[in-house]
Parts: C-alpha cells; structure tokens; sequence
C-alpha cells in the first residue's frame, strides 16, 4: 500500500524555485487546496524577493473540537520549535486564512543540506499545525503521563466538519475515526477494504506484530457514549487503533503523528485507487468483447467475391441424355 507523503509537492516546488531564483524580482499568488480541504497561498514582490508569505487555511472544526483562536491547541509552539527565527507567524493572518508564516530567505543556512530540510519542513506545515495536538497527547504518552487538560476523550479536527476522537492514558492512547464517505460505491469499497485491514493485522506474520492493533465496528464503541449523535453518523463504521509507547519513541513519533492525522485520506486513497482499477479491468474486458465480435463478422468483400468465380453451365437435352447414359453403363461395370 501506498503511504502519503507528509509534505506538499507543489508547496515544496515554488519554495525550491524561489530559492534558486532569489535575484529574479517575480511577482508571485498562488492558490490551491490540497486533500482534506487544506487551502494555501504563496505570495511574493517585487519589491521585497527575500521575502515570501504563506498563508494557510485549516478545515472547518466542528464543535468540541481543540481550536483556540482559529488555531489547533499548541499549534503555535509547533510552528516555532519548528521553524526559529527562520519563518515567523503574522498577526492577524491573511483574511480568509487561519495562519500566514513569513519566510525570510535571507536567515537561511548556507549549508544546502540544512536549507533543504528546512523547506521540507515549510512544505510540512499542515502536519506540523494540524498534528500539533496529537503531537502533544503523543509526547506525554511517550513519557508515560497525561497533558494537561486533555485526561478525558479529545476531539480533533481532520476533515471539514469532522473530528476523530483520543482516550489518552498513561500507558496506552486509543484513537478512533469515524468513516464518512459521500458516495455509496466508496462507502461499499470503504467498508471492505477497513475489515480486509483489520484482518490482515489479526494475522499478521512477524514484520506487523509491533504495529498498533486495529479494531473495526459498525456501530460507535463504548469509548464514544455521551459525544453528539451527529458527531457518529458513521455509514463505513468505525476504526480504533491503540497506541502504545514503543509506536511514539523520538524515531517514531513523527512518522505516527503523520499517519494517525492522515488516516481518513489514506483510505480515502486507495478506495478511489480500487475504483479506477476496477474501472480499468471493465473497460479492457469490454475492448476484448468488441475485437471478438469483429472477428467473427464475415467480411462482404471476400463473400462478393467467392461468389463471382461460381458459374453454371446449361445443358441441352441430348447432352444431358447422354451424361445419364454413361453414368448408367458406369455403374453397371
């Protein structure tokens, strides 16, 4: 299976080119929306090259979710453990946006090494906003206790209007996605593929017996009694992964935090994958079908043809009295 990457290629793109043509004076606005509704915006001037904003705009929390001023909780000492003195957060933000960061390629490292891991990480602002939170629940669990104000179920935001859920603990965190999917075809293939991923973890062979182990219900587990009933309108069901602390050591914990913050547009992923593969095998089958019916089609040409040689001659009757004669005295020999 195909994993998505934590940064945004097309973010990632403009921030190289930028670099590289720094004594260039360009005029740049950007805009695009990326999985999950995450909406970006690159600008530049003329009058200021080293100088490049990028605004973002988060999907739509919905209630109960950790946003504290139009941010995830803890997102702003995510931005600047992450980025130092490097990138800084304008305050407000662009109107229409959450966040805009102003990056300053003049503070850059001259190490080209140290320049590239930076812009990675620029480009790797949703996961490090977005997953700010999670990062947090995670980082305690890791040192076996429990974050301040986040001991009860925690509600955070991944999708417009939707959340999934966290029952942190000392020793373990559970974390549980409610599947939606608008149409019926993904929610069928969304349904499958989630009990196909559950079974292929219970027997699991020796390379998955560290991974967190998977739980898929129909209906909401006990962890979720008491969260509104429109917060559990789930028609793929509902998945649970229990995390332990050796799944957020300090080499692990990045790479968990991207894949729990991801999980709904993973499987979103490969559930349209399976549609356009399906969709690719029908269309070949039905190719197959055609060139086996102009095969068998006779072609009129040939069939005129074979025709035309066919000739009859007429017989007069004495001929045909004699023909009958000889053949008579044939047989008789």
């Amino acid at each position: 299976m195909i994993l998505l990457q934590s940064h945004s290629k097309y973010l990632l793109q403009l921030l190289t080119n930028r670099l590289q043509n720094l004594d260039k004076g360009v005029e740049l606005d950007c805009q695009w929306i990326e999985f999950d509704d995450v909406r970006f915006n690159v600008q530049t001037s003329m009058k200021n090259p080293l100088i490049l904003l990028l605004s973002v705009s988060l999907p739509t929390p919905p209630p109960g979710a950790m946003f504290v001023g139009g941010l995830p909780s803890g997102s702003i000492e995510a931005i600047k453990a992450a980025y130092g003195t490097v990138v800084k957060m304008l305050d407000p933000p662009k109107d229409g946006y959450n966040l805009t960061l102003r990056l300053n390629f003049s503070k850059l490292s001259p190490d080209e090494e140290t320049r590239q891991a930076l812009l990675m990480k620029v480009a790797s602002v949703r996961e490090v906003v977005l997953g700010a939170p999670l990062r947090v629940i995670l980082k305690h669990l890791a040192s076996r206790s429990l974050a301040p104000d986040m001991d009860q179920l925690v509600a955070l935001v991944h999708r417009p209007n939707e959340a999934f859920f966290l029952i942190p603990q000392t020793e373990k965190v559970t974390v549980i996605y409610p599947m939606r999917f608008k149409d019926s075809t993904d929610t069928c293939l969304a349904t499958s593929f989630l009990q196909e991923f559950v079974e292929a973890r219970r027997s699991a062979s020796a390379g998955l017996n560290n991974a967190p182990s998977c739980l898929w219900s129909p209906s909401p587990p006990e962890e979720l009694a008491g969260v509104p009933a429109e917060a559990l309108s789930a028609n793929a069901g509902f998945v649970s992964f229990v995390i332990f602390p050796r799944h957020v050591d300090s080499k692990k914990i990045d790479r968990t935090v991207w894949l729990l913050s991801t999980f709904h547009a993973y499987v979103s992923y490969h559930v349209k994958c399976s549609e356009g593969f399906m969709h690719t095998r029908m269309r070949r089958r039905v190719e197959s079908l055609i060139e086996a019916l102009d095969r068998a089609k006779s072609d009129p040409e040939k069939t005129k043809k074979v025709g035309t040689k066919t000739s009859f001659k007429r017989l007069s009757l004495k001929d045909s009295r004699s023909n009958s004669n000889s053949k008579a005295s044939a047989s008789w020999r």
